[in-house]
């Protein structure tokens, strides 16, 4: 009795100690993988004029991460540049773009909503502006619920600072406001211009606007809208003269 004893403490503790080592091992390698940064997809597209922009997987939707400049539909057909308000105001009926008080720091040109929706194309092949429900997709992903993504005004919680990308030039930091850009859309403050020529206020460092290509109703189009001092994301409609920033998001 006493030597099966001895040979029972002989062989359970080594093999104790290994399940341990093996335990403690695998616990740690997993919270290891469990902090290990999500590897995004990324890639380029090129614009008609040659631009090339930055694009990124979001969810199960291909985005730019940057804003549209470009000065010719699909099918090369020139737009309107409309710099003066007064050329502004003329195109209330006819696709125009302009730059943010014609500066060429500015991220992105600014479109009416009758270039958006022109069947000549303003996205590039492949690509189209999306619709209010590919933008709820966008919003859904990063956060949102589906209840606060139909809502009009600001909805959500933090989501708009997931979308935001952080730079001296935008987005100063304003009552606890952080732009994480974890979703890697990369936001960046493009302001707007009003249906009279009027340039957005308080300008490029504030606000961004981007347009869907869902039409609400009569002269009114949807709209997104993030700002400086805001953590959520704006949805509403507007008169569809207003000048918007523009993303493109890949055809499925």
């Amino acid at each position: 009795m006493k030597a099966y004893t001895r040979s029972f403490k002989h062989t359970w503790l080594p093999g104790f100690v290994l399940f341990m080592v093996f335990f403690v091992c695998s616990t740690s390698c997993n919270k290891e993988d469990d902090n290990t940064p999500v590897i995004k997809e990324t890639g380029t597209m090129t614009d008609i004029d040659g631009n090339v922009y930055k694009t990124i997987k979001i969810g199960n939707q291909w985005w730019m991460a940057e804003n549209l400049k470009v000065g010719k539909f699909r099918n090369g057909t020139f737009l309107r540049l409309a710099a003066s308000a007064a050329e502004w105001a003329d195109s209330t009926h006819k696709p125009a773009y302009c730059i943010y008080d014609n500066n060429n720091t500015a991220p992105g040109c600014l479109y009416n909503w009758q270039a958006v929706s022109d069947t000549n194309q303003l996205a590039p092949e492949g690509w189209h502006i999306p619709s209010d429900d590919e933008w709820k997709e966008l919003e859904r992903y990063v956060g949102m619920s589906a209840a606060e993504a139909g809502k009009v005004g600001w909805r959500g919680a933090h989501e708009g600072e997931k979308l935001k990308i952080q730079s001296p030039q935008n987005w100063t930091d304003f009552e606890g406001v952080w732009s994480t850009n974890e979703s890697g859309f990369s936001a960046l403050a493009g302001s707007c211009r009003l249906h009279d020529g009027s340039w957005g206020d308080p300008g490029l460092a504030a606000t961004g606007f981007w347009w869907t290509s869902g039409s609400y109703s009569g002269e009114e189009s949807w709209y997104r809208y993030l700002d400086y001092k805001n953590a959520n994301v704006f949805r509403s409609h507007c008169n569809s003269g207003y000048g918007f920033s523009v993303r493109c998001v890949k055809n499925q």
